[in-house]
C-alpha cells in the first residue's frame, strides 16, 4: 500500500499523468481518502445519520472531539480529547497538511475490546462490512480484523 499523495511528491510523480501508466486504484481515490472532505460533507449534509459533525476548527465541538490529520493512515497522529485534555494519542508522520476535528462517538466495549464497523452503503443499502477492534480507543495498524459471516436464513 502506497498512498497517492506520497506518489505525487516522489521524483516519479511527474509521470503519473502519462497515459502509459496504469494503476489498479485510480488517482481520484486520493480525494476520498483526504479527511478534509469530512467538514465539507457535514456542511452539505448537517445532521445526516451516517456522518459525525466535523469542522476545520475544534471550537464548534467544545472541549470533546477527535483531532485527525487530513492525510493520515491507520489511525496515525490521531488525538482523542475529552474535557480539553488529550486522553489518548497515536504517533506517526502526519499532520503537516493540517487537521480536521470530529465529534466523539460513543463506542461499545466488549470483553475489553472496542469494535469499529466500516459499512459500505450503495443506494441506501448495506453492501459490505468490515469490523476492526482494539483495546485502545483509536484503531491503528495493529488492530485486529474480526472475521464474520452472515448466513441468509
Amino acid at each position: 500500500l502506497y498512498p497517492w499523495e506520497w506518489l505525487w511528491h516522489e521524483d516519479f510523480g511527474i509521470h503519473l499523468a502519462n497515459d502509459c501508466v496504469q494503476f489498479i486504484e485510480p488517482a481520484w481515490k486520493m480525494l476520498l481518502s483526504n479527511k478534509g472532505l469530512l467538514p465539507v460533507l457535514w456542511e452539505l449534509f448537517p445532521g445526516h445519520p451516517n456522518l459525525l459533525p466535523a469542522y476545520e476548527l475544534a471550537a464548534p465541538l467544545g472541549d470533546c472531539y477527535i483531532r485527525k490529520p487530513k492525510l493520515s493512515r491507520e489511525g496515525s497522529n490521531v488525538a482523542w480529547v475529552e474535557g480539553g485534555v488529550v486522553i489518548e494519542e497515536t504517533a506517526g508522520d502526519y499532520g503537516a497538511e493540517g487537521h480536521v476535528y470530529q465529534a466523539l462517538a460513543a463506542m461499545g466495549e466488549f470483553g475489553g475490546n472496542r469494535p469499529v464497523f466500516g459499512v459500505w452503503v450503495v443506494d441506501h443499502e448495506a453492501a459490505g462490512l468490515g469490523i476492526r477492534e482494539d483495546t485502545r480507543r483509536i484503531t491503528g495498524n495493529l488492530s485486529r480484523f474480526v472475521p464474520h459471516f452472515f448466513r441468509n436464513p
